[in-house]
């Protein structure tokens, strides 16, 4: 029922970079919710056109959703998912977005049900 989706700029980086960024941001994600990281799913896109601040130099965008509230959560979640991007792709913190958004278990699906 977590997800986090990075979407950016910068061409995608080789495979095992790519992978083993969403491995921490499955199981960082799954820390922070509290919720079993066998639940948590996760996406990556680069070559996203993109701009920032009316420019084009490198940007990101990090979608995170769950079912529940993340609440008092999300402060240390943007600390901790920007470091990440910033040391895994480089782009900087004060050039990365990220949202943060709560779904109800009647609007996420799973397995030809819903979670609520």
């Amino acid at each position: 029922m977590p997800l986090i989706k990075v979407q950016t700029s910068l061409p995608t980086p080789e495979k095992a970079t790519v992978e083993a960024m969403l491995k921490d941001l499955s199981s960082s994600l799954a820390s922070h919710l509290g919720k079993p990281e066998s639940y948590v799913m996760t996406a990556f896109e680069g070559d996203v056109p993109m701009t920032f601040a009316g420019t084009t130099d490198p940007v990101c965008y990090v979608e995170i959703k769950s079912v529940g509230t993340m609440g008092a959560k999300t402060k240390a979640m943007s600390e901790d998912f920007c470091s990440k991007v910033e040391s895994t792709l480089g782009v900087p913190k004060n050039r990365t977005y990220i949202e943060f958004a709560d779904a109800a278990g009647a609007m996420w699906g799973w397995n030809g049900r819903t979670f609520g």
